[in-house]
Order: structure tokens, then C-alpha cells, then sequence
């Protein structure tokens, strides 16, 4: 049993202000952690698509598990991971592009040069187009995994076998993606060490404070009564209140000209929400659609293809896009709540 709220409570500390600092405090501990694990053997790419999904994507997890255990309508965790999504791909990166663009080429810590079969020293410059090509292939993946939702969603609803092929395709793409990282080090003759396993135990416990904030936090939510703050917009609720931790990443390394570990976190954020939250979800209980489902799938996959031509054209998102991606996501916004 988690012994903190017990601790918070005792204190005399139990409230929404103390749960909203301890998810922020959580989300910044593990950036803190996440940074380190740079050096210890993982790359900006890999970073972004296989660890900070989990502990972003963490709260998305908790909330499936909470709208299962309170039998609540399955239609709510369908709506907090589009508003999730929608929300990362558009307003997390297009803000951050207004204000320092989101370029691949800068920032990025060079490569160590191996040494070649007649001694002389690797070419450098592969390193900028490996991030681009494995970036490219995560985007491809998120196009893939909303794509396939779409189709499964036709019937108008997610069922049981519609879940299974959707968490199918989920472990699929993490095994994919843990070769990858291997292969990775094995070309740079890199392991990992033990800071790295140190700074992950550091990730998790950060982790397990963000579960605290976020269950405390969702059933305050669902226990409002006001105009908009009450249990029928839960989804968006939550939705937003999950995002905060992905925009305090997007903003965090885009500030430190790290566009590939901004771009790949978003992304890969996504790839938690769909297809994994989604089919633990449509495993457990049907998902009738929102009626603003297409909307929010269309939404989502042509903002996944212009950052997919961005990164392959202009190798970024330039500043001027961040416009068309606000613009997008005020009208996903106003069809949802409008519906």
C-alpha cells in the first residue's frame, strides 16, 4: 500500500496544490535523472522512445486502471489519450517551435569517432542522420498505430479483439526498439553501466510520486461539481493534467537545442496512449467513440505527416509551422467540446 498520502494527510498538507506541486516536482525529478542517462549508455532517440514514454505516459496507464476499477465508461480513457496525443503533437511542439524552432542539426553531443578497419577515424557525420532516420521511423510508427485505430474503429466501438491488436502491435514496436538501442551501443562499442541502472531506480521512484499525484488528482476531478470541472469532461480533464509532464519535457530540451530528444519523447509518448492504453482498455471493456473520434484521428495523423516531412525536408520543425499546429489543435478543441 503506497504509505505518501497517509504522510501528506498526516502533515496536514492534503490538498489540489499539494498534489499539482508533487507532479510537477515527480515530472522534474525524473528530466533531472533522464538527462544523465545520456551519458550512461542511451541515445537521444532511444531516450525519447523507450524510457520517457513510460514515465510520461505513466499517468495515461493509471487512469485506465482507475476507470476499470471504478467501472466507469470506457469512452473517458478514449478521450484522455486523443486529447493526450492531439495535444503533443500540436500545441507541446508547435510552442516550442515558435520559440526556439526545433532544428536536429544543433545541440546534439558528437559522436565518439570509432576507429576504422585502416585506423583512421569514422565519419561524424553519420550520427545527425541516424537521429533523423530513427525519428522518421517513430513518426511512421505513431501514423501506423492511429491508422490501424481508425480501421479497428470503423463498427463505431473498440472491442476485446480490437485490444489484442492493438497491444500486439505495442510489443512489437518495444522489442524493435530495444534491438535497435543494442545495436546501437554494439556499433559504438558502448554498454551500460551502473550509473545508468542507479539513474533509471532514480526514474522509477520519480514515477511512483507522479502515480500518487495523478490517482489523488484524478479522483479529486471526478468528484467536482462546477460548469466545466465535473465527471463528464474526466477525459479532458485528465487528458490535459497528463500533458503537463510531456510539455515540461518538449520545453525543457527544445531550450537546450536537444530537438531529437523533444520530437522523439512527444512522439513516443503517443505510442503509450496508442495502441497500449487503448487496448489494456478495449481488453477489459468496450470503447464506444466519442463523437468527435474522427476528428481527433484525422487531427492526429496530418500533424504526424507534416512532422514527418519536416524532419525529412527541413530537417525540423521551423518556427513558422508552430502556427498551422496552434491553429490545429484550437479547432480539435472546439469540435470536442462542442460534440
Amino acid at each position: 500500500m503506497n504509505p505518501l498520502p497517509e504522510v501528506i494527510d498526516a502533515l496536514g498538507f492534503t490538498s489540489v496544490w499539494t498534489y499539482l506541486a508533487l507532479f510537477l516536482v515527480a515530472s522534474l525529478v525524473m528530466i533531472w535523472r533522464l538527462e544523465a542517462l545520456l551519458d550512461h549508455g542511451l541515445e537521444g532517440t532511444a531516450l525519447g522512445t523507450l524510457v520517457m514514454p513510460y514515465c510520461s505516459g505513466l499517468g495515461n496507464l493509471i487512469f485506465v486502471a482507475l476507470i476499470a476499477s471504478r467501472q466507469e465508461s470506457g469512452q473517458e480513457v478514449l478521450t484522455n489519450c486523443l486529447v493526450n496525443n492531439v495535444t503533443n503533437l500540436t500545441i507541446v511542439l508547435g510552442l516550442p517551435a515558435l520559440f526556439w524552432g526545433l532544428q536536429l542539426a544543433g545541440g546534439q553531443k558528437p559522436a565518439k569517432a570509432a576507429p576504422s578497419r585502416n585506423g583512421t577515424p569514422a565519419a561524424k557525420n553519420s550520427e545527425p542522420q541516424l537521429t533523423r532516420l530513427s525519428l522518421l521511423l517513430t513518426i511512421i510508427a505513431a501514423l501506423f498505430f492511429s491508422g490501424v485505430t481508425w480501421a479497428l474503429g470503423s463498427d463505431g466501438r473498440l472491442d476485446r479483439r480490437d485490444g489484442l491488436v492493438l497491444i500486439a502491435l505495442f510489443l512489437f514496436w518495444q522489442c524493435f526498439q530495444v534491438i535497435d538501442v543494442l545495436k546501437h551501443n554494439v556499433r559504438r562499442q558502448q554498454s551500460f553501466g551502473a550509473l545508468f541502472y542507479l539513474d533509471l531506480l532514480f526514474v522509477l521512484f520519480g514515477a511512483g510520486a507522479l502515480y500518487t499525484s495523478i490517482d489523488w488528482l484524478v479522483a479529486w476531478l471526478a468528484a467536482q461539481e462546477g460548469d466545466f470541472i465535473n465527471p463528464g469532461n474526466l477525459g479532458w480533464l485528465s487528458g490535459w493534467l497528463m500533458v503537463l509532464p510531456n510539455a515540461i519535457l518538449a520545453f525543457f530540451y527544445a531550450a537546450r537545442g536537444r530537438a531529437d530528444i523533444a520530437y522523439a519523447s512527444q512522439v513516443g509518448d503517443g505510442h503509450i496512449c496508442i495502441p497500449l492504453c487503448l487496448g489494456l482498455s478495449a481488453v477489459l471493456q468496450p470503447l464506444p467513440l466519442p463523437a468527435f473520434f474522427e476528428t481527433g484521428i484525422i487531427i492526429l495523423i496530418g500533424a504526424a505527416l507534416v512532422h514527418g516531412l519536416c524532419v525529412l525536408l527541413a530537417d525540423g520543425l521551423p518556427k513558422w509551422m508552430g502556427w498551422p499546429l496552434l491553429a490545429a489543435y484550437a479547432w480539435f478543441v472546439t469540435a470536442g467540446l462542442m460534440a
